[in-house]
């Protein structure tokens, strides 16, 4: 089959098209003839080898991390889906390789693709919707009354944690730029903070929750916005020992975790709140209860841009400028 290959690690290095053998399909597996797939940062990083010590691919592989598609065969224990089903995932790490014409999956990572959104809005969803879930629902317990600030609420996965947290009933302020205050206004943002001309920590007090995926000093500053017992959630780091122990890593990288989350951990345990890591996990259960709430239409994809899947690579190259808003995809048939 058909596939884009990462050869070796190296910073914007292009992946290689070329052929890759047939995915084996264990028991309980799901073969897809993939339809479309989603580009993340997260494929970047892992591209660019940011990840090499966490994750354990070993070049070369298939990148990719989210898809739609349809079933073309089952292993023989699966019950749930069955061929000509239309489905997409976000494949569990380890298992990653969306940018390629077919995909084996466990059937556990897998649910019902909505029925109102065409393939490319569907590969949109998976990777940036469980994280918005796990990081509001699973580790914040948002719930009604709270409030919570959103970075970053043109990406990706800020599209859809403003939905998320409106529809869970939460007051919501998001960062965003200039050009796309509107948008994010559009998906139900009630604050919205131009960082070109304001400074969020002298704008906003007595927020529950902050959830941040830029960079240390945003990291920093979003301390000064929450409340006594308010969770800081980072989907960019820096990693806790939490979660070197749910990833089982070894002693070294444990340490390692503790000694570069230490300084923000101190702060705001000194503060008297709650800083975490979330690196997101694949969830077809999950997928599938956000799945109802796209198909009652509480939540909507945010699409930038849509490329032939040979142009993968220059898909990439445009999400790594940082200028897209809301997801960019590749169209495979």
């Amino acid at each position: 089959m058909k596939a884009f290959i990462l050869d070796k690690y190296k910073k914007s290095g292009a992946l290689r098209f070329g052929d890759r053998p047939e995915p084996e399909l264990g028991d309980e597996d799901v073969l897809v003839d993939i339809h479309a797939a989603a580009l993340n940062p997260l494929d970047s990083k892992i591209r660019d080898g940011a990840f090499k010590p966490l994750l354990t691919y070993r070049p070369p592989f298939i990148l990719g991390h989210d898809m739609a598609g349809v079933v073309a065969r089952v292993g023989a224990k699966v019950r749930r889906f069955k061929a000509g089903d239309e489905v997409y995932a976000r494949p569990r790490d380890g298992r990653v390789g969306t940018f390629a014409e077919r995909i084996s999956i466990h059937e556990d990572d897998l649910a019902l693709k909505p029925n109102n959104l065409t393939m490319e809005e569907a590969a949109s969803i998976p990777l940036v919707g469980l994280t918005a879930w796990q990081a509001l629902v699973d580790r914040a317990g948002l719930r009604k009354g709270q409030k919570i600030l959103i970075h970053a609420g043109s990406g990706g996965v800020g599209t859809f944690a403003i939905q998320l947290a409106k529809h869970l009933g939460a007051t919501v302020a998001t960062t965003t730029s200039t050009a796309n205050v509107d948008l994010v206004r559009s998906l139900g943002a009630d604050v919205v903070i131009d960082y070109k001309t304001q400074d969020f920590e002298n704008v906003l007090s007595g927020y529950d929750v902050v959830l941040n995926s830029l960079g240390g000093d945003t990291l920093q500053k979003s301390l000064n916005v929450l409340k006594p017992g308010g969770k800081l959630i980072s989907i960019s780091g820096p990693p806790d020992p939490d979660f070197a122990r749910q990833k089982g890593l070894n002693w070294g990288l444990r340490q390692l975790m503790r000694l570069l989350s230490f300084g923000i951990r101190r702060k705001a345990k000194g503060r008297g709140l709650a800083y975490s890591f979330l690196f997101m996990r694949a969830d077809g259960g999950q997928l599938s209860q956000i799945t109802a709430l796209i198909e009652a239409g509480a939540i909507r994809p945010v699409m930038d841009r849509i490329f032939p899947f040979k142009a993968t690579n220059e898909a990439l190259a445009y999400l790594d400028t940082g200028r897209s808003k809301g997801k960019v995809v590749v169209q495979l048939t």
